[in-house]
């Protein structure tokens, strides 16, 4: 998995719980996906483990991992 540097020293500095595998899901499997106006692209994806949605952001490239975190707000079409 490609990443950036701040993926690397500030993303598993705060979330140290993040796995390989859950990102690796998100960004093979995404519920939605939604492009940011500076190009990164985000995907958000269910973790059945977590019982969560991960929101995973990556350079414009769709590879390399900028960002990922478990987002409370998001919430799948259709549910309120």
């Amino acid at each position: 998995m490609k990443t950036t540097t701040y993926f690397k020293i500030s993303v598993l500095a705060r979330w140290p719980y993040l796995k390989e595998e859950w990102i690796e899901h998100v960004l093979r499997h995404p519920v939605r996906t939604e492009v940011q106006p500076n190009g990164r692209i985000r995907y958000w994806g269910y973790i059945a483990e977590a019982g969560k949605y991960l929101r995973v952001v990556t350079e414009p490239d769709g590879e390399t991992v900028h960002n990922a975190f478990f987002d409370r707000g998001f919430q799948p079409q259709g549910e309120r």
